[in-house]
């Protein structure tokens, strides 16, 4: 699926983007749905590094947005658990 000199990107990308997010825990659930959506856009095509983080970002920021147009128990709840991110120290 990837190349060798991808994955490489891929993971310089994914440890950006941890720092950028402030996530150290590598078992945190969050740290796990970073890494998914990196590889959902890498696998739809994205191979620009500075492209791949921006889109990771947007993402995680409209989720976040709807989920707070959208309380819980209204009938279109996030797909994200944003509420882990939101009870972070």
């Amino acid at each position: 699926m990837f190349a060798p000199d991808e994955i490489a990107m891929l993971g310089n990308v994914f440890e950006d983007l941890l720092q950028t997010l402030s996530l150290a825990d590598r078992k945190d659930p969050i740290t796990e749905m970073v890494a998914k959506k990196l590889v959902e856009f890498a696998t739809s095509g994205v191979r620009d590094p500075d492209r791949l983080k921006t889109l990771t970002i947007q993402a995680f920021t409209q989720q976040q947005q709807q989920q707070q147009q959208n309380p819980p128990g209204s009938p279109r709840r996030s797909r994200w658990p944003w509420r882990l991110w939101s009870q972070r120290p």
